[in-house]
């Protein structure tokens, strides 16, 4: 597999889950989420991406959504928010994390 195919494998891993460590501290708006990816070249993505994954994780319960007008007069923003049940979805994840962690730390001799 090329390296390029590998990375997407993991983005496509990861992303859900990085998507709601951002999400547990503080509320973005879908913007605010892609540019926060971005930071990380692995985890860059598109809007076609990231978007349908925020309304999948607020049809799951992981997430509400509410439209919040701009005190600068630019258009309103959809803000998401992390609920309790992604919360707990988030202590799952975390758990299972840490646990592959160890797994690929103790194969790579570490």
């Amino acid at each position: 597999m090329e390296l390029e195919k590998w990375r997407s494998q993991i983005m496509r891993g990861t992303l859900e889950y990085c998507i709601l460590l951002m999400l547990k501290e503080d509320t973005a708006y879908g913007y605010d989420i892609l540019q926060r990816l971005a930071k990380y070249p692995l985890l860059s993505s598109s809007e076609s991406t990231v978007y349908p994954l925020l309304r999948r994780l607020m049809k799951e319960g992981y997430l509400t959504s509410k439209w919040q007008e701009s005190t600068e007069g630019l258009p309103a923003r959809k803000y998401y928010t992390i609920t309790d049940e992604g919360r707990e979805y988030i202590d799952h994840l975390n758990s299972d994390w840490d646990e592959l962690d160890g797994v690929i730390k103790d194969l790579r001799g570490e």
